[in-house]
């Protein structure tokens, strides 16, 4: 379906656009709040005749919510809900519930401007975005926990705390852990060197040993070529003789 946009939309366009969207999504949303209209020829020359009066109301509308977001741009909002021991939510909040936390601290917001992708389901400060006009959106924080001393704790805390005592004492065991596995490698060096030394020493010593026996085994080798060089002598002469 073809629709003409009255006002800005997200991801759609800017005022006077037209645009096609799903029959449904202008059936139940566009129309009906009077952001768009059924792009017909008659629809067409009526907003071409209307266009200044149209963009002077928007300009008027988006300095309204200019002058509200500074007021309500560090707005956090309390909301108390049962949850388990996980931080699970018996249920969920969403862009009602946070509509009229907002309204009950005083900011008129309706739910259609909680723009809200999915409900909240975990305790702890969740970030909620709120479109005070198409053209000024702000961010508010909800502070979703199981009482209001809680929701205090949370806030000083900047999430959700309630397991940090658990979270503490894992924290410590893991401490301690990396601790002695990082002392684990240090003493093992400290009494892998002293059996390493020990162990050279006793190396080094029958090293020297055999050298000095290399040695002594030198000299009778000598002795023995010598033998052998006089032992060939006479033989070679008797075999002279022999001829002769």
């Amino acid at each position: 379906m073809d629709v003409i946009l009255l006002e800005r939309v997200h991801n759609l366009g800017q005022i006077g656009d037209v645009v096609k969207v799903r029959p449904g999504y202008a059936r139940n949303y566009l129309l009906p709040l009077r952001k768009a209209l059924r792009a017909t020829e008659a629809n067409k020359a009526k907003f071409e005749s209307q266009r200044s009066q149209i963009e002077a109301t928007n300009l008027e509308r988006r300095s309204e919510a200019e002058k509200v977001r500074d007021k309500i741009a560090d707005l956090k909002v309390v909301l108390i809900r049962q949850a388990g021991e996980s931080g699970q939510l018996f249920g969920s909040v969403n862009a009602r519930d946070l509509a009229e936390a907002a309204s009950a601290a005083g900011f008129a917001i309706e739910r259609r401007q909680v723009i809200l992708d999915r409900p909240i389901k975990t305790l702890g400060l969740h970030p909620v975005r709120v479109a005070l006009h198409p053209e000024v959106v702000i961010e508010i924080t909800a502070n979703v926990a199981k009482s209001t001393e809680e929701a205090e704790a949370q806030e000083k805390a900047g999430g959700y705390v309630g397991r940090s005592e658990e979270a503490g004492t894992a924290d410590l065991e893991t401490m301690l852990a990396e601790a002695e596995a990082a002392v684990a490698p240090v003493e093992a060096k400290s009494q892998a060197e002293p059996k390493a030394e020990t162990k050279a020493k006793s190396e080094a010593k029958p090293r020297g040993e055999a050298k000095s026996r290399s040695k002594a085994e030198s000299k009778p080798k000598g002795e023995e070529s010598a033998k052998a060089e006089a032992e060939t002598k006479p033989k070679s002469s008797g075999r002279g003789k022999k001829k002769s």
